[in-house]
């Protein structure tokens, strides 16, 4: 069973003012150094349990691909220490230990006895490798003439073609085409269950809180946040939110994290909730919501300064995060009117709900500016776990899985 240990882990750069200040402090060594530390992780603690999963997210320089290395032993830490138990299987960077001349071949080879697999070992899984990563006759050809989905393909066909007892993985897989990405999540997944520890590293929201039982949030080299995934999930939402409204400032600080999700409440409502000026009504309080009910949200937000166009949109997900349904008034060409301080907005969305018996979160929405398929210009609120719905056995019951397509049944 793989387990890892991070304690005052610190990992700094040195940063000359110029070419000529690194030479002297070379060639003079016993004088003043001519360099300052620029400090990309500092006091670093967590411990990831055998078994365990835990997810990393932050923005883009926050840390994580950093981290991963330091764990991984590809760098070496400036302070503090790492301590790792179990074989470690590690897909990095793209194509991180590929030679571009050597074939996908010659490359899995190599590859593999960096994991510590033996000639003998990686000869057999070879028919495994070359069938996962289904590159056909390119596995003979120089890695250079790969394209980039082929890359990642290769690289976790050799990571995960044995079981390791710590799998970790960054951002690669989002270069994989959507049939690629399923199988990998599904090898994941039953290396989960067979007891493997995973360290992952992703964008993706649904597949922290589906694939992690805990999240870690990086922030300007510190961890911001760290908790069971669904919560890490929301708090990194949140700050996404604060980003988008001020996208040319720093990132916000955490203690601004807080105070955003400070307005949440964590008590089951089932209808008439209000967080500031967002009010949402379901169906006038009805308590359950049967599965095949009519269902009515509105949602009623209040306005505080001149927005020109703005839209209020709502998402369902289940209990392990999924997404079930997500939409709004811009993708749904509804144009609401230009509002000015004081000014509110209801929207109503109605549906029948085919959705199966159990406890969905309603994400809650506000922005301003729509433009593309579906971006904002601003977000103005988001709560991606506003209010609890309780949906119970409806009158059709012969039916399971996430919703009820109501299928229309012919015979000959």
């Amino acid at each position: 069973m793989g387990a890892i240990s991070v304690n005052n882990l610190g990992k700094a750069y040195k940063q000359y003012p110029n070419r000529w200040s690194r030479l002297a402090e070379w060639l003079l060594p016993g004088n003043r150094p001519r360099h300052h530390l620029h400090w990309v992780l500092q006091n670093i603690n967590f411990t990831v349990n055998p078994g365990e999963s835990v997810g990393i997210v932050g923005i883009n320089g926050a840390g994580k691909s950093t981290l991963l290395k330091l764990i991984t032993g590809t760098i070496q830490p400036t302070s503090g220490t790492v301590a790792v138990q179990g074989r470690v299987s590690a897909l990095l960077e793209l194509g991180m230990g590929f030679h571009q001349d050597f074939t996908g071949k010659q490359n899995a080879v190599m590859a593999g006895q960096l994991l510590g697999l033996s000639l003998d070992e990686i000869a057999d899984l070879m028919p495994q490798i070359e069938a996962f990563a289904e590159i056909g006759e390119y596995i003979d050809q120089p890695v250079r003439v790969y394209s980039s989905g082929m890359m990642v393909r290769l690289a976790f066909s050799v990571a995960t073609a044995k079981r390791p007892d710590i799998l970790i993985v960054d951002e690669a897989l989002s270069v994989g085409d959507t049939f690629f990405q399923h199988k990998c999540m599904q090898r994941i997944r039953k290396f989960r269950e067979k007891g493997t520890t995973l360290l992952f590293v992703s964008h993706s929201s649904d597949a922290i809180r589906m694939l992690c039982d805990r999240g870690i949030m990086l922030a300007n080299g510190a961890i911001a946040k760290i908790g069971d995934a669904a919560t890490v999930m929301d708090y990194y939402r949140a700050s996404q939110v604060l980003r988008m409204e001020s996208p040319a400032g720093p990132q916000p600080e955490v203690t601004e994290f807080d105070a955003l999700l400070k307005t949440r409440d964590s008590k089951t409502v089932l209808a008439n909730k209000t967080i500031g000026a967002i009010t949402v009504d379901i169906q006038g309080g009805h308590n359950p919501i049967y599965s095949g009910d009519h269902v009515s949200i509105r949602i009623t937000a209040g306005f505080q300064d001149i927005h020109r166009d703005p839209h209020i949109g709502f998402g369902i997900r289940n209990k392990m995060g999924i997404l079930i349904y997500e939409a709004n008034t811009y993708t749904l060409n509804r144009k609401l009117r230009a509002v000015s301080p004081g000014d509110k907005l209801s929207v109503t969305f109605h549906f029948p709900c085919l959705l199966a018996p159990g406890t969905y979160e309603l994400t809650i929405g506000v922005a301003d500016g729509g433009y593309d398929r579906g971006s904002f210009e601003r977000a103005l609120f988001f709560d991606q776990s506003f209010l609890l719905l309780e949906i119970a056995v409806g009158a059709n019951a012969g039916w399971c899985g996430l919703c009820d397509l109501q299928p229309e049944i012919t015979m000959d």
